[in-house]
């Protein structure tokens, strides 16, 4: 085991098998484990016959913590951090320990496993090519609905992150602001025994929510279907010709909405159209 060394170190989401040989070796090898919380990760270790130190690094004392767990590498000693479940630093702990102690010029080094933002994207049927994740949505409406409004048109796959608790109010507020007809999946208590997940129109994955009070349960992954591209080279000659008829009486937004009602054109691309023909 390499001293002076930090690893970033994955540990199961729910199924322990998914626990890595080489994961289990370093915990075993380290002489300290930064965890997220002690008696939590104490089942593990237990489990796993692991009986490295461990010390709690968790969001409320990580800063402070991450000043003597340098001064532990510049001792020579070779420390692990793991969180709760799944990779370190995803939506969890750790950002503040890493950023310190790559500034204090020591290495660190991924132990790569489990992650449930990987897992739930795989299985998804959603595009992977390209994806954006925003961690937690706010906790009240108005924010998570704020943020939602933000995401309308991106074109490429959104993930989330919810707790059971809010997954109703969640998914109640991506009907109210993406539509009823846009593709939502929910990857629910991914690698346990409950495993589900279930993939359809946000309207349906609403109703099939609220029919089954067990489906609500667990940790999730919300996952969007990206927007549809805006074609701009869609619109024809006559929609052109009646944007540039009601341009010359109209403001812009207002003859790209009233083109968009008569023709059923998408109103962004015929407001995108306007500026153009307006040379703005």
């Amino acid at each position: 085991m390499t001293t002076a060394t930090l690893y970033i170190v994955s540990t199961p989401i729910g199924n322990l098998e998914d626990f890595s040989p080489r994961a289990v070796a370093t915990l075993k090898k380290v002489d300290l484990i930064a965890a997220e919380d002690t008696r939590h990760s104490g089942r593990l270790m237990q489990h796993f016959s692991i009986s490295t130190p461990m010390l709690a690094v968790h969001d409320h004392n990580e800063r402070a913590r991450a000043k003597t767990l340098v001064q532990k590498l510049a001792q020579g000693q070779s420390i692990a951090l793991i969180s709760d479940a799944g990779t370190p630093l995803i939506s969890d702990p750790g950002y503040h320990l890493v950023s310190a102690v790559r500034s204090a010029g020591y290495k660190v080094v991924p132990v790569v496993g489990p992650c449930a933002l990987i897992a739930g994207l795989s299985v998804s049927g959603l595009a992977t090519d390209r994806f954006s994740f925003y961690g937690f949505l706010p906790a009240k409406s108005s924010g998570r609905k704020q943020q939602l409004q933000q995401l309308v048109s991106v074109t490429h796959t959104q993930v989330f992150y919810e707790s059971p608790h809010r997954i109703v109010a969640t998914v109640n507020d991506i009907v109210a602001v993406m539509g009823p007809n846009r593709q939502l999946v929910l990857a629910r208590e991914l690698t346990k025994t409950f495993e589900t997940v279930f993939s359809a129109k946000a309207s349906e994955v609403k109703y099939w929510l609220g029919a089954d009070h067990n489906q609500q349960k667990g940790e999730f992954v919300v996952l969007i279907e990206g927007a549809e591209p805006e074609q701009l080279q869609d619109i024809g000659p006559e929609e052109e010709r009646m944007l540039s008829l009601l341009l010359a009486e109209l403001p812009i937004k207002k003859a790209a909405v009233l083109t968009a009602a008569i023709t059923g054109h998408k109103k962004k691309a015929l407001y995108d159209r306007a500026l153009e023909l307006q040379g703005k």
